[in-house]
């Protein structure tokens, strides 16, 4: 970077400073999307080092698994959630890109690695629209950029808007989601390992739901993984 392109973003940020998605204050010239203090402190679970963590015994009994994780915990009210709110329904997509690379990171001295493919959760057409992006899709897409894996958005189609499951309890969530996927390519996923990657999971019904329009195909193998992980 020239001193003339140095001086031209020190006036920009003069009068629109990057600030740090978690807490606000001023990034400098050496930080992104989070400060130093804020990404130093990430709430990681580190549950890719668990094989038998929370998130895998969410669908023991109820779809076959491999590895199961999740990156964050997604404390209410905390300002790692103000940040993925930000992600989610304020459509800056670089945050979740940049939390999937930090994501993808750590997994890459874990049996995740090993996968063939990155899945998205999909949204079904009518939301994907009115939101313009699957969240779902940028987190894999940092995630994949670190793993060095490919992503696949189009073999697993959502064929059902279903309202959402914020307020729902366990049983009307699973309801809410059964039979809502569909699989577009099932030769394309035969003898595959698939790393279904998703957002926030908190009882894990929708990532099951999309597990089990996948689970009958030839040699394929599932692992589940998700940018954050609500109270469980």
């Amino acid at each position: 970077m020239n001193i003339c392109t140095r001086y031209l973003l020190d006036f920009f940020e003069l009068f629109f400073p990057k600030l740090c998605a978690a807490c606000s204050n001023n990034l400098l010239g050496s930080e992104d999307i989070f400060c130093s203090y804020c990404l130093y402190h990430l709430p990681k679970t580190e549950f890719h080092n668990d094989p038998e963590n929370k998130i895998s015994q969410l669908f023991w009994g109820r779809v076959h698994i491999e590895n199961a994780t999740s990156f964050l915990y997604y404390y209410k009210g905390s300002k790692y959630q103000k940040a993925i709110h930000e992600f989610k329904y304020r459509g800056k997509k670089q945050i979740g890109h940049f939390i999937g690379k930090l994501f993808g990171s750590d997994l890459k001295s874990s049996p995740f690695n090993q996968v063939d493919i990155l899945i998205p959760v999909p949204l079904h057409f009518k939301k994907l629209k009115k939101r313009g992006f699957n969240q779902s899709e940028i987190i894999a897409m940092g995630m994949a950029e670190s793993l060095g894996k490919p992503v696949e958005s189009n073999l697993i189609e959502r064929t059902v808007a279903t309202k959402t499951q914020t307020k729902k309890s366990r049983y009307a969530r699973w309801t809410n989601v059964e039979g809502i996927f569909n699989c577009k390519n099932t030769t394309k996923l035969q003898h595959k390992h698939v790393l279904l990657v998703d957002d926030v999971i908190t009882t894990g019904s929708t990532l099951e739901a999309c597990a089990n329009a996948i689970s009958h195909i030839k040699g394929i193998r599932i692992s589940v993984a998700t940018l954050a992980v609500a109270s469980i």
